[in-house]
């Protein structure tokens, strides 16, 4: 499995983003899914899942009532939209997927920065 992250870039605070993560190889044999994001100087933390079959979602307290998270399986894409983007919200955004193996994939990270 193959991810590509795509979306990010500069946008002031209280602006909006949405990344999106597409999927190649074997996508069918995808799980979960999530967003993880990394801080300079930080360590990489839980944004959102969303895990079948009912395409449940989970947040970090850090994004509810601000991020969502979805999936459309027929794109073999996940995405994130940002709104209300704040300062702290800069960070290399990362999307992982889970196989009915439990073997996790990563993609490579797009970058958001947020000026205040």
């Amino acid at each position: 499995v193959q991810l590509v992250e795509s979306g990010g870039g500069l946008v002031q605070a209280g602006g909006s983003l949405r990344l999106s993560c597409a999927a190649a190889g074997r996508a069918f044999s995808i799980d979960a899914m999530g967003w993880f994001r990394q801080a300079p100087g930080k360590q990489r933390e839980l944004v959102a899942t969303i895990t079948p079959p009912g395409s449940n979602t989970a947040y970090a307290d850090s994004v509810k009532g601000r991020f969502t998270i979805s999936r459309d399986n027929a794109k073999n894409t996940m995405y994130l939209q940002m709104n209300s983007l704040k300062s702290e919200d800069t960070a290399m955004y990362y999307c992982k997927a889970r196989d009915r193996s439990g073997t996790d994939y990563w993609g490579k990270g797009t970058l958001v920065t947020v000026s205040s």
